[in-house]
């Protein structure tokens, strides 16, 4: 396997021959002829472990194990103890998935302070396998079905190739020692049932299982590839503006395809959604509908959609401004309020305004329905949702519209219009600056 294995690195990996390396070792069989093949390559290793406290005297004899091996090969090793059981209850996650976070936020963690310039993980073909059935048994569309990438940023995984057999087969043939993990025998975990029960069947069937399943992956990530092509010029027609939070998209772009639902999922499907039937009716719904996942919703307005980023903090703010206040941080940015003897700039973020009108303190707070105000430049008041119709702004700028506010009146539309009844002329002699930046 040395032979494959290098020649592997230099064709497809050469950049690891002068790197620095984090090998994330557990003590398994894996991991340890992953080190071995490296150390006989003279890269440039260190070895990290992990301890999760999850099998008692067996997790610490693993601990031990490693730094044993990393004092016979002169390397470098990193122990951490988890509180994984504790983690998983705080984090409300299953105990393999808290387990596989704390793994690699520690790595990453080590590779910034230490400056490693690769994590290497001992996945390899069988794993890859595996991962597929897990993701085709669960439901997924293609991106779960390409397989374990072998570089994903700084994570690299060598032995991707190499089926667990090979594997196998050369740690016997050299004598190498290494720890089994007593819960890699439970069928309790679906990866574990499926490696046990389900897989040898499928290679008793067809014993070029593990060959025949590379080639599928190697098409299939040729497909993925030609998809996101055609998301790509799909997005560059649909996108039309990408800004304060938002990103707007032409429903017109989407209508025009022959299977718009698919098109909908490849765009979205990085934002939580999971309803595709309902977004695919956002199409032809009428402005306002909106669906919601988790972290982001999408909402139909007028000729678009508009997707944002659900704000966890609540919506109304309310801020109050002394007369002795140089800046104030609000929701749309930071206000400033300078005393000037002149009119310099005019544009939506600066207005100059008659300060012995004002009633301080001031307020800056949302708008609602009702709310009324005299817009600069024309005669007679006018309501705020009927401006923003004018404006023709989204129900997302809307929502996102703050007031400064004098007493009851408004005196501007904070970053669109200013109020005319606060206005400076020719005998004003106090003039109020307030610029948003």
């Amino acid at each position: 396997m040395l032979e494959p294995f290098k020649k592997h690195i230099n064709n497809k990996l050469p950049f690891l021959k002068e790197s620095k390396l984090l090998i994330a070792i557990s003590g398994g069989i894996d991991s340890i002829v992953l080190t071995h093949l490296c150390h006989k390559l003279d890269l440039n290793i260190a070895l990290a472990h992990c301890n999760f406290n999850l099998r008692g005297k067996e997790s610490d004899a693993d601990e031990s194990f490693v730094l044993q091996l990393a004092e016979d090969l002169g390397l470098e090793a990193f122990i951490e103890s988890f509180d994984t059981k504790g983690y998983s209850k705080d984090s409300k996650l299953s105990t393999q998935m808290a387990a596989r976070k704390l793994r690699y936020d520690w790595f990453e963690e080590l590779a910034s302070q230490l400056q490693f310039d690769y994590i290497l993980t001992a996945h390899h073909a069988d794993d890859n396998l595996e991962t597929f059935l897990i993701n085709l048994s669960r439901g997924t569309g293609l991106e779960g079905l390409t397989g374990i990438p072998e570089v994903n940023d700084n994570i690299v995984r060598p032995l991707l190739p190499f089926s667990r057999e090979v594997i196998e087969t050369y740690a016997k043939a050299n004598d190498f020692e290494w720890r089994e993990d007593s819960s890699n025998a439970s069928s309790k975990y679906l990866r574990n049932k499926l490696r046990h029960d389900i897989v040898p069947v499928l290679k008793e069937i067809n014993p070029q299982l593990l060959q025949n399943f590379q080639t599928t992956l190697k098409n299939l990530n040729d497909t993925a590839d030609i998809v996101e092509a055609s998301i790509e010029d799909l997005l560059n027609r649909a996108i039309t503006t990408i800004e304060n939070n938002q990103i707007v998209f032409k429903v017109e772009e989407f209508k025009k395809l022959s299977n718009p639902k698919a098109y909908l999922f490849e765009v979205f499907k990085d934002y939580g959604f999971t309803e595709w039937n309902d977004i695919a009716d956002l199409l032809n719904a009428q402005s306002g509908k909106q669906i919601l996942s988790p972290t982001h919703r999408l909402i139909k307005d007028r000729d678009h959609l508009l997707l944002s980023e659900i704000n966890l903090e609540t919506d109304e703010e309310f801020i109050v401004i002394s007369e002795t206040d140089k800046q104030v941080k609000t929701g749309m940015g930071i206000l400033f309020f300078d005393k000037t003897d002149t009119i310099l700039v005019k544009n939506n973020h600066t207005i100059y305004v008659d300060k012995t009108l004002l009633k301080y303190p001031l307020t800056v707070r949302t708008w609602k329905e009702g709310d009324l105000f005299y817009p600069i430049g024309m005669s007679g008041k006018k309501k705020l949702s009927k401006y923003f119709k004018d404006e023709k702004l989204s129900l997302l700028d809307k929502e996102n519209i703050k007031l400064l506010c004098s007493g009851e009146d408004i005196v501007w539309v904070i970053g669109k219009r200013a109020d005319n009844r606060f206005k400076v002329n020719e005998k004003t002699k106090n003039i109020l600056k307030v610029e948003l930046k």
